[in-house]
């Protein structure tokens, strides 16, 4: 393989914008202490979605589930379905970290707004679907943003050009 070819096959990828999301959600479960962190379960209870050419809503049934692993971090599994105005459904799994200084996480926890800037919030969504139109979702990389607020979480994902 040329030296060229090796650069362009290895060159970083370009982000497209996929879908803006906003997850509706009720107040955290709190399991408790744990042996990796506090355990807690925050319910989805709907939302919207407005996609690359397609919108839907989040449908209610899912949940982040969270692990606090340190004052100033944690780590997010969220499991929700989409629904396309077109009646498909997308199963998203999106795994994520959120850390903020201490004081501002714990404000974050306490369920307070706080500002986004002060907050690294990224995630990796993956998706299923039965959806021949939206089959190739699952067969590409997506990488996101997000944004905490009291009852919803905002979200931008993208797919890996």
């Amino acid at each position: 393989m040329h030296v060229d070819d090796l650069e362009a096959a290895l060159a970083a990828p370009a982000l497209e914008r996929f879908a803006d999301l906003r997850v509706q959600v009720a107040g955290p479960l709190e399991v408790g202490s744990v042996a990796g962190g506090v355990r807690r379960v925050v319910p989805i209870i709907g939302g919207s979605v407005e996609g690359r050419g397609w919108r839907g809503r989040v449908l209610a049934g899912g949940a982040d589930f969270q692990l606090v692993f340190s004052p100033r971090a944690a780590r997010l599994e969220a499991r929700y379905v989409v629904e396309t105005d077109a009646g498909d459904r997308i199963y998203v799994r999106n795994d994520a970290v959120r850390t903020a200084p201490e004081a501002v996480m714990a404000r974050l926890l306490r369920g307070e707004a706080v500002d986004p800037r002060e907050v690294y919030f990224r995630c990796a969504p993956t998706f299923e679907t039965a959806s021949a139109s939206l089959a190739w979702i699952m067969e590409r990389a997506f990488v996101g943003t997000g944004l905490r607020r009291p009852e919803e979480v905002v979200m931008r994902f993208f797919e890996l050009r």
